[in-house]
């Protein structure tokens, strides 16, 4: 069933994008935040979002809710949309909520859709692209990182993505398919190196990309895995830090220690780094999906890649449920998501044109 109200609710940087990418693509958009934010266009209220009371009055004429706040007010959010009968989205990596959003999925009027964002959510439905050309998978790898272009210092790293999303990939264990059987293994670990575009990369587990494939692909693939890319360096440097140190014991502390030394950049990279591994036709083949997304103007302002890419991503996904592409009622899984029709839509085609921005 079509619909067209939808609150925002988190007007950061990818927040404020996507209301103004909802706007563009038709829906009426109301932005949400606990602060006053001015020069908006599209209607502005102001809530403590971490009272459901509020959130129940300021949601209770709205048909779809996306949350773009930090994963612990994501459970509270959740529970107010799916009391509503409202359709809700978010971008969340965090596994908790997102088992909480999942029980909520059995009894909910609309559909319940986390991890909307870049990975888990787009790097998960290039992966389940991939996966479907062969007859027969053995493995899926998906790889991504959200750097500067221009890196300084050791760490070579900037934080234009939330802290408390960093830390807790970079220490909360990882779930993966090895040789056939689901497992957890430690963040930071499984060391590689990758190229692209001629840049050479690290790679290493952090958790919660992979959102909800190790359940989709349980005893159909050998290999499943999600890893963070960074410059090399980076991940000795981050196992000092939390470990030798001891700062993975005040999480809170770590992430404004790491923000202000790094702060973000408006000149960053998206790396993305998909492959697949199978058989077609009894021969064994690899597929790639291998792009550096790159900052774009948007609505007549440059927008990070970081911005962009993680906006774009859960904007598509909202058009299609508005488009009847999806299902409208339950837990929706990110895999399930095609990816063709979701880079057809009008916000889901700047993945068709980003990696192309360069320059431009």
């Amino acid at each position: 069933m079509s619909f067209t109200r939808v609150a925002v609710l988190g007007l950061g940087k990818v927040g404020h994008l996507a209301a103004e990418l909802l706007a563009e693509a038709g829906f009426a958009v109301t932005g949400v935040d606990a602060r006053e934010v001015s020069g908006c266009p599209f209607p502005v209220r102001t809530a403590d979002l971490t009272d459901k009371d509020a959130l129940r009055a300021i949601l209770r004429d709205q048909e779809a809710v996306l949350s773009c706040l930090p994963y612990h007010l994501n459970i509270g959010v959740s529970t107010v949309a799916h009391g509503l009968g409202l359709h809700y989205f978010d971008l969340t990596e965090d596994v908790p909520t997102t088992k909480h959003i999942r029980e909520l999925a059995t009894t909910a009027k609309g559909v319940m859709a986390p991890q909307c964002g870049l990975a888990p959510g787009f790097v998960g439905i290039v992966g389940a692209h991939l996966a479907d050309m062969f007859d027969k998978v053995r493995s899926i790898r998906l790889r991504v990182g959200a750097l500067p272009q221009n890196p300084t210092g050791l760490l070579g790293y900037a934080f234009n993505w939330s802290p408390e999303g960093v830390v807790n990939e970079y220490l909360n264990d990882c779930e993966v398919i090895e040789e056939g059987v689901h497992k957890t293994v430690s963040a930071m670990e499984w060391l590689e190196t990758i190229y692209i575009d001629g840049v050479k990369l690290e790679a290493f587990t952090t958790s919660g990309g992979l959102g909800t494939m190790c359940e989709t692909y349980a005893d159909k693939i050998e290999n499943l895995d999600y890893k963070t890319m960074r410059y090399p360096g980076h991940v000795e440097l981050m196992n000092f830090f939390f470990h030798e140190l001891l700062m993975r014991e005040n999480r809170e502390a770590a992430g404004k220690i790491l923000t202000h030394a790094k702060p973000p950049v408006d000149e960053d990279v998206v790396y993305v780094h998909v492959a697949a591994e199978g058989w077609v036709e009894g021969q064994l083949k690899r597929k790639e999906f291998v792009r550096a997304y790159y900052p774009l103007e948007i609505g007549g302002k440059r927008r990070t890649a970081i911005a962009w890419t993680t906006s774009a991503s859960v904007v598509a996904v909202i058009e299609m449920v508005r488009a009847g592409r999806l299902p409208q009622q339950g837990f929706l899984k990110q895999e399930e998501i095609p990816l063709t029709p979701y880079l057809e839509t009008r916000t889901g085609n700047y993945y068709n044109i980003g990696h192309k921005g360069r320059h431009g």
